[in-house]
């Protein structure tokens, strides 16, 4: 296990892993806090009135979204290496398997995966936590509200970050993502279902 995870860390090293895992992070994330939003609402509008079973809904909505994470951007990023990788033989007209390059994109490929499946099960996760003190320390309205409010603070951070990595203004696109949510939200509140 310990090599395993030496070997991801290696992979992290690279700017070019940390920059795609990072999309698949935020981008699963984004999907995952933006979900969690619709699940809160539409479970409260619904007259669900226990937050156990809005937070198990969430979870199986964050096992869907974590596992189509993984799953998805391990096959785009086999594909995607397999192709890169017959390039690069076909321009040295020789075989790659087991060398370095063929290792470093494995591994690359594994960070990716699973950075993409944590993102929105964080996203998801996070959100739905205030529901677990629905009937103890809060209300089902309270619970809906502090969910809402807890995936707009990750959509926030979300935009936070971006803007630090490409040097924007963190409050403007911090408040850019998180508009995200409110909208959400209040779609859910009009549209009828």
């Amino acid at each position: 296990m310990r090599s395993y995870l030496r070997r991801l860390a290696r992979a992290l090293e690279r700017e070019d892993v940390r920059s795609i895992s990072r999309r698949y992070f935020i981008s699963n994330g984004f999907d995952g806090a933006l979900t969690s939003v619709g699940v809160s609402v539409g479970a409260y509008l619904s007259g669900i009135a226990d937050g156990l079973t809005v937070f198990s809904i969430g979870i199986g909505a964050a096992i869907g979204l974590g596992t189509s994470g993984v799953w998805s951007v391990w096959e785009i990023e086999r594909a995607e290496k397999r192709a890169e990788l017959a390039r690069i033989e076909h321009a040295m007209l020789s075989d790659l398997d087991e060398t370095r390059i063929h290792r470093q994109q494995t591994g690359a490929r594994k960070v990716n995966a699973l950075m993409s499946g944590i993102g929105p099960i964080i996203g998801v996760v996070l959100p739905m936590s205030p529901f677990l003190f629905e009937g103890t320390l809060l209300s089902m309205r309270a619970a809906t509200l502090a969910s809402i409010g807890v995936a707009v603070a990750i959509l926030f951070t979300f935009g936070a970050y971006l803007a630090r990595i490409s040097e924007q203004s963190w409050l403007v696109a911090g408040a850019r993502m998180g508009l995200a949510g409110v909208l959400v939200a209040a779609l859910n509140l009009v549209l009828p279902g």
